[in-house]
Parts: structure tokens; C-alpha cells; sequence
């Protein structure tokens, strides 16, 4: 089937080349002609596990090919998915001026039947208003359906998640669309769960939403341990055993964030506010992230006794491993916090230390962990990156001006760096 993506972020890259190894023909269509250019030979502008190698190998076969000529991929294809950002205005909302524009693209391209999926992470209401700026925008008639088809990817298994969903939601109240699109994904073993487009478009926020109040909830659970002497990773342990409760995002950490949670969560208030819900709930969700934020600044201003003039060393920036996103990242919340309290701050991440450097000014970035640790007065892991699982702590404590650690992702052994000398301290232990 023909299939054309609008927008080649981490949605739309991943989706366009997932949709090619289906078997689908895919133009994956972007307004900026450098990065259409980058992506057509030289390979991702993104660190994403196997997408690269999904790329590559349909590019190779011809079933996937970039292009800035938007109306010339939506005329050539049936299917055409919107995967542009919605980022939040100062306000919260969802900011839709892409989304918006894309529609009216689309408008001036149709030339026949078309199923717009709007993939992008949208509020209440999007696909109708879609619909509608493609109905005021139209120049001659041709059928099309909006269908809301929210997307479920995590950063660093998102080929993995396409592949394998967990569920597919599809909101529309055209049979025809419905059917069109069910074929499309016929390739894909998973419960399909066929409803309205406002239920659709509330199934992702509700969604992101609740993970974030898990987090969130360990969060909180991991403060009352380190006050009570409890340890919350045998206390998460306990609950996750618990069905009704499972083990996913109950690891105490500094926060979450990314591209979808904070959003998604800011998004949904507004929603809340504009239909006069006071979402008491969510609110506390949010603020006890800020406020874990702050607790791991304190930890490491203990650890040193006052942040002024010590030298930090951070091992993480991006928001979470196995991506170089540093999109409302703890890491790069947290380092700069401690920068902006006068600590000489030196960083090292394996993916995300370009996308860094453009938001964290008066940071030093090293060739890698050692050099971070150098002269350093305290350590901070940031990010669960494998690697740092693996380095020689003897090696890092020779380097170190203290032997100290706080871990704040609770990835290393307490009892094995406390005997190797280091004065430990993780989070909710």
C-alpha cells in the first residue's frame, strides 16, 4: 500500500521505516531540504536502536524514500499520517500550528480518496478540527476520513514497540477508514481496539499520563524510605510482584522526562482547565517531579558540603539511556541547577553530548567517564546508561579528588563501591 509520513522526527522516522519493512511503499515527506538530503545518504539525524539499520535496508529495497515535495507524496498515496510536533505553548496546551499547516498541505494535494491518520500526540478535538481546516481548505471536492491513530513508542525500543505493539487504537467513525486501515496494519499481531477519535485522542494522554504518576508515586514512596531507613527498591519489589500493580516505571529515580510525559501531562491540565476539571491529581504528579528535581541537586550539595567552586563530575545527560534526547531531561535540569550554584560541572554521555551542548552553557564535556571524574569532589550518575554499570571504580576513585557517589538512578552496588572506599548514596536507600 501506498503510504506517505508528514514529519521526520523520532514518530515519523520511526514509523515511515517500520511501515516500509511491512512491506508498504513510504515517502516520508519534511519541509526541511537539509534533512531530507542527510536522510536520504548519509543516514539518521537521531540515536535510535535499529532504526538506522531499518532505514538503510529500505532505502536500499526502494520501499522508503525522503522528499521535501509534500503535495507530490500525498498525491501519490492512500494513507498519509501527520507525525509533526506539538510542543506546549507557554500555557501548557498542545501547540498545533504544524499540525494546522500540514492540513492545509494535504488540502491542496488531494486528488482522490485519502485516510488521514493524525499520529501526532494531539488534544481532544484534533482530528475534527483537522477535518475541518482540509474541508475549508479544499479547492474541488474529493473524498477523504481523519481517523485519530495515537502512537505508543518509547525512545530506545520504538522500532521494537512498532513492531510489536501492545495494543493499536484506531478513532473513527468511518467504516471504510476503519477497514482501510486495519489492512494496513494487518502485518501486525495485537489487540486492535476501535473507537470514537475523542476516546482515541484521550487513550494517549490518559496513557502517559498514569506512567507518569507511577513514577512519580516511587518517587515520593523513595523520600518517605530514605526518612523512615526503608530501601525502595525492595519496597518496589513487593508492589511489583502485585498484578494489579506490575513492575513497569516503579524505579525510584530524579524525575521523569522526555518528549512525552511532561507535555502530555501539561497538555491534559489544559484540557482539564478548559472544560472546568480542577485535576488535583495530576497537578501533585507534576510538582512532586519538579520538587525531585530539587532533591537531587540538595543530595549532591551534602555530599560536598556547598556547591560553590567543587567540582562535579555527571555521568548521563540524556533523559533516559539508549537515546541522545535531552528533551526536559532530569540530567540536564539537574546539572544545570548545580552550574547556576557556582559548581565547575564536567559531563559525559555516550549518545547525547551534542544535543547538550547547545543547552547546558558553562559545562565541560569529556571523552568519556574517567575524564569526567577527574579532580572530581562528587560523582553524579544521571542517566542508566549500561556502560556505567561496568566501569573500574578503582580507577574512577584514583582520579577523584573525594571518593563519593550519588546515584540517583540506584544502578550501581552500594556495598561493593562502599568497600572499594567511596561514601555512597543513592535514592530512597
Amino acid at each position: 500500500m501506498d503510504c506517505c509520513v508528514i514529519g521526520t522526527g523520532y514518530v515519523g522516522l520511526v514509523t515511515g521505516g517500520c511501515l516500509a519493512d511491512l512491506g508498504h511503499n513510504v515517502i516520508c515527506a519534511d519541509s526541511d531540504a537539509g534533512k531530507v538530503e542527510f536522510l536520504s545518504g548519509e543516514g539518521i539525524p537521531i540515536y535510535e536502536a535499529d532504526l538506522e539499520d531499518v532505514v538503510k535496508r529500505n532505502l536500499e529495497s526502494g520501499n522508503l524514500r525522503f522528499t521535501t515535495d509534500i503535495h507530490e507524496a500525498v498525491a501519490t498515496s492512500e494513507f498519509i499520517f501527520i507525525t509533526v510536533g506539538t510542543p506546549s505553548d507557554d500555557e501548557g496546551n498542545a501547540d498545533l500550528t504544524q499540525v494546522e499547516q500540514v492540513s492545509r498541505d494535504i488540502a491542496a494535494a488531494l486528488n482522490g480518496y485519502k485516510v488521514i491518520i493524525n499520529k501526532s500526540t494531539v488534544p481532544v478535538g484534533s482530528t475534527k478540527k483537522v477535518q475541518r481546516i482540509i474541508e475549508e481548505t479544499l479547492e474541488q471536492y474529493h473524498e477523504f476520513d481523519v481517523v485519530s491513530n495515537p502512537e505508543f513508542l518509547r525512545e530506545g525500543t520504538a522500532v521494537v514497540d512498532f513492531m510489536k505493539p501492545s495494543r493499536i487504537v484506531i478513532g473513527s467513525d468511518s467504516q471504510k477508514a476503519v477497514m482501510r486501515l486495519t489492512e494496513l496494519y494487518r502485518g501486525l499481531n495485537a489487540p486492535l481496539l476501535v473507537t470514537d477519535p475523542v476516546s482515541a485522542e484521550m487513550v494517549k494522554y490518559a496513557s502517559n499520563a498514569f506512567l507518569a504518576t507511577k513514577v512519580s508515586f516511587i518517587n515520593a514512596i523513595a523520600n518517605l524510605c530514605e526518612a523512615v531507613g526503608a530501601d525502595v527498591r525492595e519496597v518496589s519489589l513487593g508492589m511489583g510482584y502485585d498484578d494489579r500493580i506490575g513492575f513497569e516505571f516503579l524505579r525510584a529515580g530524579p524525575g521523569f522526562g522526555g518528549s512525552c510525559f511532561p507535555k502530555d501531562c501539561r497538555a491534559l491540565l489544559a484540557i482539564a482547565r478548559a472544560n472546568g476539571y480542577h485535576f488535583d491529581l495530576l497537578e501533585g504528579v507534576l510538582e512532586v517531579n519538579r520538587e525531585q528535581y530539587e532533591r537531587m541537586v540538595e543530595k549532591v550539595d551534602r555530599a560536598v558540603e556547598g556547591l560553590e567552586g567543587k567540582n562535579i563530575g555527571i555521568l548521563g545527560l540524556a533523559f533516559k539511556a539508549n537515546t541522545d534526547d535531552i528533551r526536559e531531561s532530569p540530567a540536564v535540569h539537574i546539572a544545570r541547577a548545580l552550574i547556576e550554584e557556582g559548581a565547575r560541572v564536567r559531563a559525559f554521555d555516550p549518545q547525547a553530548m551534542e544535543n547538550a551542548r547547545m543547552e547546558l552553557e558553562g559545562c565541560e564535556f569529556t571523552s568519556d567517564a574517567y575524564e569526567a571524574s577527574e579532580s572530581a569532589d562528587v560523582l553524579v550518575l544521571l542517566t542508566e546508561w549500561d556502560e556505567f554499570k561496568w566501569l573500574d571504580y578503582n580507577r574512577i576513585k584514583s582520579l577523584m579528588r573525594t571518593p563519593s557517589i550519588v546515584d540517583t538512578r540506584n544502578c550501581l552496588d552500594p556495598a561493593v563501591l562502599r568497600k572499594l572506599g567511596f561514601v555512597y548514596e543513592g535514592v530512597g536507600r
